[in-house]
């Protein structure tokens, strides 16, 4: 049987996949700067602009989690997903300039 979820049904993952990948851009960002990995200051910033995506990701999902108005909670979790998606675009950015040592 094919159960088909309510749109307005939001994302419970957000939370903890954004909280797991912030731990993650923590250890690379300290892993960066203990090893000395990266000669440019870029990395370490791009590195830092993750650890906020992810920070403010998890707050906002969390938020919408407590929030009892529908129409918020759906804000709350569309600012998350957002925020989200663009901290795994710059992790991505920060892996592809480690991976191939362009920093």
């Amino acid at each position: 049987m094919i159960v088909f979820m309510h749109k307005e049904t939001h994302s419970n993952h957000i939370l903890p996949t954004a909280a797991n990948l912030l731990g993650f851009t923590f250890l690379v960002l300290t892993s960066i700067r203990t090893l000395q990995l990266a000669a440019s200051s870029a990395l370490i910033i791009l590195t830092g602009v993750c650890v906020i995506a992810f920070s403010i990701s998890a707050l906002l999902s969390f938020q919408s989690m407590r929030t009892k108005e529908r129409k918020t909670v759906i804000d709350y979790e569309k600012w998350a997903e957002r925020i989200f998606i663009a901290g795994l675009i710059v992790c991505v950015v920060v892996s592809i300039l480690l991976v191939f040592d362009i920093a």
